[in-house]
């Protein structure tokens, strides 16, 4: 995969804008590379929570042009014996921590090489046990863009961390899954994909059941039912979501992340 004419780096981490941190990831990319373009994903991950990084990480990559490069951090391992690393695929390149955060961008992505970043030629003068993403990370992001070949950065390497993914299993009640991510809004999305849901209504009536409450079918949009109402679609990331209108479904429903989610049809119903 070669860098573009005008390389793009993108910046996800739960480092929060408060801080200095941000900048100062951003001020090292730019002093080896004034010319690339710096686009924030996001920096209000949840401290230290891997799985909420990856999950919104593999929402976005995809959105940027063929030769981005994603650098990553969330990193609560930092200074241990967990590796940094830098993953090429066909279409992008991924720079963090070896902690499972780029796991569901690799399930779309196939990797083309992949090493431990040991070449200290490439790294912050001065490397701190605690500040990796200023010192390891954003240079190598800064030189890679440059089009610094992977290898050059350090040892090859055949495998890394992958979260486990929960995936939703068929029950006699029906098809159950569980919430895997609550957004900004207040949005409760599952990990029931699509296609999943799908397969299993083959577009029969059905109903979703969180906790108390239940709600009727599947709607396409937000206008189909009144400010204030419960419903259930397909949200932009293709997973089964529950949102409130104009409201927050967190918060109605008291639900957090791992909370269950069950989807049946009506004839399922009708045989209890």
């Amino acid at each position: 995969m070669a860098i573009g004419k005008w390389p793009i780096i993108t910046l996800l981490t739960d480092f929060g804008t408060k801080d200095h941190y941000v900048a100062s990831v951003k001020g090292t990319i730019l002093k080896i590379n004034p010319g690339c373009t710096l686009i924030d994903i996001t920096h209000q991950v949840r401290p230290h929570d891997i799985e909420e990084g990856a999950f919104i990480l593999a929402n976005a990559y995809s959105s940027f042009p063929r030769g981005t490069i994603h650098l990553a951090v969330v990193d609560p391992e930092v200074g241990s014996s967990r590796k940094p690393i830098l993953l090429v695929t066909e279409n992008y390149s991924f720079v963090g921590p070896d902690n499972g955060l780029f796991t569901f961008c690799l399930l779309k992505e196939k990797v083309k090489k992949a090493v431990v970043l040991t070449n200290k030629k490439f790294f912050h003068p001065r490397v701190s046990t605690t500040f990796h993403g200023r010192d390891i990370f954003a240079p190598v992001a800064g030189y890679h863009s440059l089009g610094r070949k992977a290898k050059a950065f350090g040892r090859e390497m055949k495998s890394w961390v992958k979260l486990p993914f929960r995936k939703p299993e068929m029950r006699k009640g029906g098809l159950a899954g569980e919430i895997f991510h609550v957004d900004i809004f207040g949005n409760l999305i599952s990990n029931i994909g699509e296609e999943q849901v799908f397969h299993f209504t083959k577009k029969r009536p059905c109903v979703i059941r969180i906790g108390k409450a239940s709600i009727q079918g599947l709607k396409e949009s937000y206008r189909e039912v009144q400010k204030g109402e419960l419903l259930a679609l397909i949200g932009s990331g293709g997973y089964l979501e529950i949102s409130v209108r104009e409201g927050n479904a967190q918060k109605r429903l008291k639900a957090k992340k791992g909370d269950k989610i069950c989807l049946t049809t009506e004839s399922q119903r009708s045989q209890r």
